[in-house]
């Protein structure tokens, strides 16, 4: 009999997990809690600007399951996990048997300590929108629309709360739809959990001249009707508010069933539960090594180490890989590993008139973490380096950091890495014959979305032109 897995969550990890497992001999069932087929939360913002339809953000069409003999039940919300009878029990009372459960329940909005944002009758303020799923999405859009049409005479107006990776892509949809928007960041710059203070100075230069104020060091206390106010004083005049901050991992089902929970569903380096090693979990409610995380390219290590576990198989995850993109027109940031905290020496670059921020953290002669903001140009050479621990000479760091020649493009060699998300090479792309095909076989561009210009230009390019990445 095949092995019954059944696989709580229907977000990025959960399909990865599905797309490795096709073909093994386990019954999977998939319990996604919304109504709508696995689709990219990354690309949301995308959607909110207009650049992206809402349909091509799906990962795999319900079809697609049905296809591979798996069991994908939308709109199915667990209510908790009988461990002792291995089954899982919906909220309408149905349960599903399971020998092995994995847990890929993402993260949770949370509001953040805001008077005001709640009315007496238990409902948000019409102005307040949490911004996390794509349902989210539609409401907020459809509020930009109507605040549009009613401010006649003068701009509508947003706030956004939370000056992190999904503040700043949401702030940049806002804006680009013609909003004047503003950023209210409590800690003292933006990105502040991924970059240092001067890439977040420059950052916030960036914003600002692309005409997005920037309040940092400051906290939103209260919503009024002449707007949000700050702890410093400051009113600022809104018609939207969008939260992005005080998001975390999704726990309440493990805690209720009795696993071990820190910040995340703690897990050893098969992804299985310390407390019950039936029972994984994966992505952002994983906690494994005292360390959550909150990005694609873990999620989906994750998800292919435990498919191959799955399938009986050796592996085990090490926590390695950490690649962060920031996908915002006219915005350009990549995160590799913990450049605040990594042991190391520095070498960095700053030219705060052209908006760029270039830091690599060196140990042992292996780059251990990198921030770039403005300038990308060497981000597919660095990050291959930096997965590969290849050891550099002494010259060779601050070399990386000078900005590639505009009229010199170098050839992308075939083992270069263009989607940090998927860890898909030059190699892999071009040997798709369409993009289409690319995104099927490889996943490409389902990530950040941050590598689809390079994969267009190596589906079409011809084997004797040049190709530069930027």
């Amino acid at each position: 009999m095949s092995e019954r897995i059944v696989v709580v969550g229907g977000g990025m990890a959960a399909v990865r997990l599905a797309e490795q497992l096709v073909g093994a001999d386990v019954d999977l069932t998939v319990l996604a809690d919304e109504a709508h087929a696995p689709y990219n939360r990354i690309l949301l913002s995308a959607v909110l600007e207009g650049t992206h339809p809402a349909d091509a953000l799906t990962l795999r069409s319900e079809s697609w399951f049905a296809e591979h003999g798996i069991d994908l039940r939308l709109a199915a919300r667990v209510l908790e996990i009988d461990r002792d009878a291995r089954e899982v029990v919906l909220v309408d009372g149905e349960r599903v048997a399971y020998d092995r459960l994995v847990l890929a329940c993402g993260s949770i909005p949370t509001l953040p300590p805001i008077r005001g944002l709640v009315r007496r009758d238990g409902t948000l303020d019409p102005r307040v929108h949490p911004f996390r799923s794509l349902d989210d999405c539609r409401r907020l859009d459809h509020s930009l629309v109507e605040v549009r049409a009613q401010r006649t005479s003068k701009p509508a107006r947003a706030v956004v709360v939370g000056g992190g990776l999904l503040g700043l892509q949401v702030a940049r949809a806002l804006a680009v739809r013609g909003l004047l928007t503003e950023v209210v960041e409590g800690a003292d710059h933006l990105l502040h959990t991924h970059l240092g203070q001067p890439a977040g100075r420059v950052l916030a230069r960036d914003l600002r001249r692309l005409g997005t104020e920037v309040y940092t060091g400051a906290r939103a206390v209260r919503l009024i009707d002449a707007g949000l106010v700050l702890d410093n004083g400051a009113v600022l005049p809104t018609d939207l508010v969008v939260l992005t901050a005080g998001g975390r991992p999704s726990t309440a089902l493990a805690r209720r069933a009795g696993l071990m929970v820190g910040r995340g569903v703690v897990v050893d380096s098969t992804l299985a539960s310390v407390t019950d090693d039936r029972i994984h979990a994966i992505g952002d409610c994983a906690e494994h090594r005292r360390r959550t995380t909150g990005f694609v390219p873990p999620a989906w290590e994750q998800a292919e180490v435990l498919a191959r576990v799955l399938r009986g198989e050796e592996a085990s995850y090490d926590g390695s890989r950490s690649v962060a993109r920031l996908r915002a027109t006219g915005l350009d940031v990549a995160v590799l590993g913990d450049p605040r905290n990594a042991a190391g020496e520095v070498v960095e670059v700053t030219n705060p008139v052209a908006g760029s921020h270039r830091r690599l953290v060196v140990h042992g002669g292996r780059v251990v973490a990198a921030e770039l903001v403005g300038d990308l140009s060497r981000v597919g050479l660095i990050t291959q380096l930096y997965d590969r621990g290849t050891i550099l000479g002494p010259d060779e760091p601050g070399q990386l950091l000078l900005p590639e020649a505009a009229d010199a493009p170098a050839p992308l060699p075939d083992e270069a890495e263009v989607c940090a998300c998927a860890g898909v090479s030059a190699e892999a792309i071009r040997a798709c014959g369409s993009v289409s095909e690319c995104v099927d076989r490889t996943r490409a561009t389902t990530g950040c979305g941050g590598c689809a210009d390079v994969v267009r230009r190596l589906v079409g390019e011809r084997s004797a032109e040049p190709v530069a990445v930027g």
